[in-house]
């Protein structure tokens, strides 16, 4: 069903997101289709009616991971409203209910990072049609990160940006580096780009079993609550990134690597027990980053804001504040 403005109505899984949200199918430029999401923030209306209370503090765009989706950042999305900003997010091509670009649907691909770029393009444009206040806030998590850092490159109309954990490297080992170059640049010229990468969950199946270990979060509640979403909607599932993907996000990171930092206000924040991005990288960026702000958290894991709900208000307020 299209809304007024002629938008397509898209599903939104408020059962166990925590609460409800507005979807809207859209279209990146090369095609394919995007599921965009957004909770209203104050005054933020849809008809002619006068608003009344606190100004809107602008729109805060929710850039998220690899395998992630809008459900997972309902909780986040709704303290963020409840402080005065509007939200909106996608599911990146390859993951959530956008298209998948692999005949395995569980398969983590995309044919090239700069398409993550289109896709951002089409959630701005989305954003500025549905009239969601300015000024525009990026939060931005481990490949949302690196999404987002390339974005900020090109100068995209973001006033502030936070990251947490940003995948600005892969975390491996240097030999292991070595052979994952070599590997996925191979798997390209014999055809076999389309395989998994080693060492990573092939099947959703596999991948619930691994996330019995829980190196994510430290709340036990927020991590089987993730679980559950997945477990109820197992279309939002995804499994390993292919050899393609891997190649793709290598030189990706590197090339970032070796670009200035944009003049933006940066808010980075790092955990003191990551094991997912490589913190050498993210330090050696916010070493070259003039005025930004970088906060090691002490206990923190890769999944700074999927905590319990007084950890993630406290890293929410001082999110809210770099934005304000």
């Amino acid at each position: 069903m299209a809304d007024g403005a002629g938008r397509s109505a898209a599903p939104f899984f408020a059962d166990v997101a925590g609460g409800p949200a507005v979807a809207h199918w859209i279209a990146a430029a090369d095609g394919p289709r995007l599921r965009a999401v957004h909770w209203p923030g104050p005054q933020t209306r849809t008809d002619p009616a006068p608003c009344t209370g606190p100004a809107p503090r602008g729109t805060v765009l929710i850039l998220t991971g690899r395998t992630e989706y809008a459900e997972k950042y309902g909780r986040i999305a709704t303290d963020l409203v409840a402080r005065g900003y509007g939200c909106a997010t996608l599911d990146w091509r390859g993951q959530g209910l956008s298209d998948r670009s692999h005949d395995n649907a569980a398969r983590g691909h995309v044919d090239s990072f700069s398409d993550y770029q289109a896709d951002l393009d089409a959630l701005l444009a989305h954003v500025r049609g549905l009239g969601l206040p300015e000024p525009y806030h990026m939060l931005a998590h481990s490949m949302g990160g690196c999404i987002g850092l390339r974005a900020l490159m090109r100068r995209t109309p973001f006033a502030t940006a936070c990251f947490t954990a940003p995948m600005w490297g892969v975390l491996m080992r240097p030999t292991l580096r070595a052979a994952a170059w070599g590997l996925s640049s191979a798997s390209r010229l014999v055809g076999l780009s389309h395989l998994p990468s080693p060492g990573r969950s092939a099947t959703l199946e596999e991948a619930a079993e691994a996330a019995e270990a829980n190196m994510l979060t430290r709340d036990a509640e927020s991590f089987d609550w993730v679980r559950a979403q997945v477990a109820a909607h197992p279309e939002l599932g995804l499994a390993a990134p292919s050899l393609h993907w891997l190649h793709e996000a290598l030189r990706e990171t590197r090339a970032l690597a070796r670009l200035p930092s944009p003049d933006i206000p940066c808010l980075t924040l790092l955990g003191d027990e990551e094991w997912v991005v490589d913190s050498a990288r993210v330090r050696d960026r916010m070493r070259r980053w003039p005025g930004a702000e970088f906060e090691i958290v002490e206990g923190g894991r890769h999944e700074l804001l999927i905590e319990d709900a007084a950890t993630r208000g406290a890293r929410l307020d001082r999110i809210a504040a770099h934005f304000g």
